[in-house]
């Protein structure tokens, strides 16, 4: 896998994952992955206490808080691990970063994390809305179809927001909702629909100087398509967005490296010229 990246992992140091870093590393290495990031989840709706919140049992599905222990711990984990591929002269080039979620509740903090100079890369992406719970949870079956269009409605608004902010590297997985709401619940929507405000979300990064991220998670899951699917990625190519990288989501050592090569190939097909990774939070190119 020449040149082959993977810019999206997680770690057990993301509540939904169970992995050493060490361990997910080893999976890149033995996949022949030439760059590979670890970005842990940091959750900045979640990053102090629940009490900090008001959060009582029961209110979410998905009530881990406390991001700010992980997102220390991920960053001395990953800047161990750096200083050992070093010493070992190891060919793999590992970047530390983090998924930062939901920067839209908080842009203060979220400036004051990402200042952080062990960061190499930031994705920022929305898992979930104020007052509702993470798009994993939600019961999508309960919403009619008028419901439906709302809440995804709502969700690319929030994204619009963050791409207004600007201040992250790549924004993560742009069709995230559709993997729970079309692929687990089986609810289709008509994405065509929400195309002008996705062309909106793309002016605000291509102006910025800012990328998007091509997420193959859902080739593995019931989704069955990449996270954005290949016609959004061409509008997005179309509109003269150059800065693109590739991740596969992985929260095990199995999934490392899944679907890159099939995204390699639409990347290609559609026309980029290159990939991107981030270091010191600077942005490299690659030819494809």
């Amino acid at each position: 896998m020449k040149n082959f990246m993977d810019l999206h992992s997680h770690s057990h140091n993301s509540a939904d994952a169970s992995y050493p870093t060490e361990t997910m590393i080893e999976a890149a290495k033995k996949k022949g992955i030439a760059i590979y990031a670890i970005t842990d989840h940091c959750e900045i709706n979640r990053f102090y206490s629940d009490a900090h919140y008001g959060v009582k049992q029961g209110d979410y599905e998905y009530e881990t808080f406390d991001n700010a222990a992980d997102f220390e711990s991920s960053m001395k984990d990953n800047t161990a691990c750096k200083l050992k591929l070093r010493e070992e002269k190891s060919s793999l080039k590992f970047l530390s970063g983090i998924e930062l979620g939901q920067a839209t509740f908080d842009f203060g903090l979220s400036e004051s994390l990402i200042a952080d100079k062990r960061l190499d890369f930031v994705i920022a992406s929305i898992h979930q809305l104020k007052n509702r719970d993470d798009f994993a949870f939600i019961k999508y079956a309960k919403y009619n179809d008028e419901q439906l269009f709302a809440l995804c409605e709502e969700y690319f608004e929030e994204v619009k927001k963050l791409c207004a902010w600007g201040k992250f590297d790549v924004l993560g997985h742009l069709t995230y909702i559709l993997r729970y709401m079309e692929g687990n619940a089986g609810r289709t929507i008509n994405i065509t629909l929400f195309y002008e405000i996705i062309r909106e979300c793309f002016k605000l990064i291509i102006h910025s100087g800012k990328g998007i991220e091509l997420n193959t998670s859902g080739l593995r899951q019931k989704y069955g398509k990449t996270f954005p699917d290949y016609n959004i990625l061409k509008i997005y190519h179309d509109m003269g967005g150059e800065i693109l990288t590739i991740g596969s989501d992985s929260h095990i050592p199995e999934d490392v490296g899944k679907g890159i090569r099939e995204a390699y190939d639409m990347v290609s097909e559609i026309g980029f010229k290159w990939l991107v990774y981030y270091e010191n939070r600077e942005p490299h190119f690659i030819g494809v």
